[in-house]
């Protein structure tokens, strides 16, 4: 799809086999993916450093929350989106009403949610 070409979507994902999808699924979209970062450090070490578009970001990566790397993001004005395996989760006041895709997902939630982020 033409709004996808070329998108640099961060991936963070702690799951080997969701991490996998993801990134397979972006890329049949057109997208250049960024990770996937397994880690909190590795999460944080590629929002602040890699050029971006957009993300999709585990709420929950290996027992730590990825609220630091949204911070990042969001200062950094890249759209992102929250993902999360756990029915409602649990976020900050800040991030309760922000973009969110329940696991699990297929690619036309992955290609509708990531279209509300970057169409303008």
């Amino acid at each position: 799809m033409e709004i996808f070409h070329g998108l640099r979507v961060l991936v963070v994902e702690d799951s080997p086999p969701i991490a996998e999808l993801t990134c397979d699924l972006l890329r049949e979209l057109g997208c250049i993916v960024i990770g996937p970062a397994g880690t909190m450090a590795a999460a944080l070490d590629l929002a602040q450093q890699e050029e971006i578009d957009a993300a999709m970001i585990d709420i929950n990566i290996r027992g730590s929350k990825v609220f630091p790397v949204a911070e990042i993001l969001a200062q950094r004005d890249i759209p992102f989106l929250f993902t999360s395996g756990y029915a409602g989760g649990s976020a900050p006041e800040k991030w309760k009403n922000h973009p969110r895709l329940d696991k699990p997902y297929g690619d036309q939630d992955v290609r509708r949610e990531l279209r509300k982020l970057v169409e303008p």
